[in-house]
């Protein structure tokens, strides 16, 4: 019984091994054919995602995988082997979708950390403000988004006609989104409140941003993210909110329409001075003729 039992044994381990030589050689052979494809035809064998990557997600031989790629189309920083594509534990830093070519610029450096710096172009920065279910609008502004910055402060100076009067600038406009609280994510389009918001700025945008937040109270408007063309630059303020010219715009001909009725009633005054009579500088006599009463001036000497 015991011998039937270990022949029994090693048919069995014959069989798996037999089993995985042929695997490894169909797959093997794949390859080959493969390569040899990508050769005859001058294609180039370069990595590819084979599953949807998302921001931080770790790269390896189950997302990843080489495809043909035709030579003269390689784009800049592709990598050629999954080797070097998850070397030192790579990370996307940018949403990959399958059959996309996986670029240096869309992973992690050597350090293999999925840092949100590695999304910013040059000459620009990420700063964020504080946002809540109102001033974020509603939650739907996502990662991806973008959006015109609004302020909304105290009137300055003596233009205000009561203490509380307000107004709301556009600080910045077309501003795209980075990250809605720790979220980078730009596939991630549920809506969700957040408590604040990274924008994606340069350098005078975040300066305009910082000191915005202490003299007012920001909030977010969204915008077509196909439409970038920057909002007109108004200002609006309370008792302008009617229907008809409720907009304040720079170099405002407020100050132009004044001059103009003080010129107009200048006019109006040196028009009635010089239709109505002169008045008597000397002794003069009154005659009454019915109801009309006429003033005469009296010559001396007579």
């Amino acid at each position: 019984m015991q011998g039937r039992n270990l022949i029994l044994l090693v048919v069995a381990v014959v069989i798996g091994l037999i089993a995985v030589f042929l695997a490894n050689t169909y797959f093997s052979s794949v390859e080959n054919r493969q390569e040899r494809i990508a050769e005859e035809q001058k294609l180039s064998r370069i990595v590819v995602a084979s599953q949807d990557l998302a921001f931080g997600v770790p790269l390896s031989a189950q997302n990843l995988r080489l495809a043909n790629w035709p030579t003269s189309s390689v784009p800049t920083g592709a990598f050629t082997s999954l080797e070097a594509a998850m070397r030192n534990g790579r990370v996307a830093v940018r949403p990959i979708v399958v059959g996309e070519p996986v670029l240096a610029s869309k992973v992690s450096g050597a350090d293999g950390r999925a840092v949100l710096s590695a999304n910013l172009p040059v000459g620009k920065v990420a700063y964020a403000i504080p946002i809540n279910d109102t001033s974020g609008v509603g939650g739907f502004v996502r990662p991806g988004d973008v959006v015109d910055v609004l302020l909304t402060r105290a009137i300055p100076g003596g233009g205000a006609s009561a203490g509380n009067d307000k107004m709301t600038d556009i600080v910045l406009t077309a501003v795209p989104v980075l990250g809605i609280d720790q979220n980078a994510n730009e596939k991630d389009t549920k809506p969700v409140t957040g408590k604040t918001a990274t924008l994606e700025v340069d350098t005078i945008g975040a300066q305009k941003l910082a000191l915005a937040g202490q003299v007012g109270i920001l909030s977010l408007a969204l915008r077509n993210v196909a439409d970038q063309v920057p909002a007109p630059q108004t200002t609006i303020i309370a008792r302008n909110l009617s229907a008809s010219n409720y907009v304040i715009r720079p170099q405002s001909a407020r100050p132009a329409a004044a001059q103009m009725g003080a010129a107009v009633a200048s006019s109006i005054m040196r028009s009635a001075a010089t239709l109505a009579p002169a008045k008597p500088r000397g002794p003069s006599m009154v005659v009454v003729r019915g109801a009309q009463t006429t003033e005469y001036e009296v010559l001396r000497g007579w």
